[in-house]
């Protein structure tokens, strides 16, 4: 989606399109009935722990590192192999996703750029600022699944202030349609030479987070995103870089049924705490 020379408050009328409001919906009674758990009542942190926990996982595993949770939770060391460092690069801006809270809608590309300096660990040139002419994306374990066109600098520069643009407005778009485009733009512009993916997943949490939608983080979206699959991923990120109001409804209804599943493992943890069994 363009979001140069919009009109104003071009995600509410993203909101607007077929079945959007009913994904929106479905997403709020989601979120509402884990909130609405016994065990949120009293061990709320327990349960958001264990939600960042999971959600790193189920980022890394879009990313290509398709790890048992239990590997994730056991190992301390990230600096391996590539799938080992894409593991610890989730799990990092899962951490600090949280401390980026009151920055974000004011700065929103300092915190993209913060989030990558976080993913990356690294001190190259390249690293906590968007790519530049010439420069090429590396993503080693995804890069042959992402076929779409990757934009230039100066077009990718343009839709990216445009896109922080439309945070730092505000409006009245629910949560899920601008967590979801923040998501999907990221992805469609690839405005880092790594991590891309990481990042985006990172900043649609924040989004879902800071919005007030779910202000303990116990929904984690990257969970249902990588239970529904890379393939049904990028096939909704297909309908999204296409424009069209279908695509964009199906990419929006494709975000929102993995909140709704994120809210769904969240609260079989709740219902394990309960038992005793976690």
């Amino acid at each position: 989606m363009s979001t140069t020379g919009a009109t104003a408050d071009p995600l509410a009328a993203l909101g607007e399109l077929p079945g959007v409001a009913e994904s929106v919906e479905s997403v709020r009674k989601a979120v509402d009935r884990v909130y609405g758990h016994r065990i949120m009542r009293r061990r709320s942190n327990a349960i958001t722990s264990e939600a960042a926990l999971r959600g790193a996982r189920g980022s890394a595993a879009l990313s290509g590192a398709d790890w048992a949770l239990e590997e994730v939770r056991r190992r301390s060391d990230f600096s391996g192999d590539d799938e080992a460092r894409a593991v610890g690069a989730a799990l990092r801006l899962t951490a600090e996703a949280g401390q980026l809270l009151s920055i974000w809608r004011q700065s929103p590309l300092r915190v993209l750029a913060r989030l990558h300096l976080v993913a990356a660990a690294d001190k190259a040139d390249q690293v906590g600022r968007p790519r530049q002419e010439g420069e090429p994306v590396a993503e080693p374990l995804v890069e042959p699944l992402v076929e779409l066109p990757l934009p230039g600098a100066e077009e990718m520069q343009g839709r990216l202030d445009g896109l922080a643009g439309l945070v730092m407005a505000g409006g009245s778009a629910p949560a899920l349609v601008t967590a979801a485009v923040v998501h999907g733009e990221l992805l469609a512009l690839r405005p880092f030479t790594s991590h891309n993916g990481l990042v985006a997943r990172a900043a649609e949490r924040i989004v879902l987070i800071g919005s007030g939608l779910d202000p303990k983080s116990v929904c984690a979206a990257e969970v249902g995103h990588a239970e529904l699959g890379r393939a049904a991923y990028l096939a909704a990120l297909d309908g999204y870089a296409s424009g069209t109001p279908e695509g964009m409804a199906a990419w929006i209804a494709h975000c929102g049924r993995a909140v709704e599943l994120g809210a769904r493992e969240s609260t079989a943890v709740c219902e394990a705490l309960q038992r005793g069994a976690a």
